[in-house]
């Protein structure tokens, strides 16, 4: 499961893995994440940054968009 953290910065993110890690998650096994950068698109305008977190079980993926999905919106 995806969820996607508008506006997190790029050390939001990092306090965020680093607190996953202290759950005794594992990067790659419980949990991928990659920030992009805002950017200016000449079709639509700025894309906004992003950090989009993968979790690949539910319960995981469930817990985190309760705890952050209200932070980044």
């Amino acid at each position: 499961m995806e969820i996607v953290l508008k506006n997190c910065s790029a050390n939001d993110a990092v306090d965020i893995v680093q607190e996953l890690r202290s759950m005794n998650l594992t990067q790659g096994k419980d949990f991928d994440f990659s920030f992009t950068q805002s950017r200016w698109d000449e079709m639509i305008g700025e894309i906004p940054k992003q950090t989009l977190f993968k979790f690949y079980d539910i319960k995981w993926a469930s817990l985190f968009a309760l705890k952050y999905g209200h932070r980044y919106r």
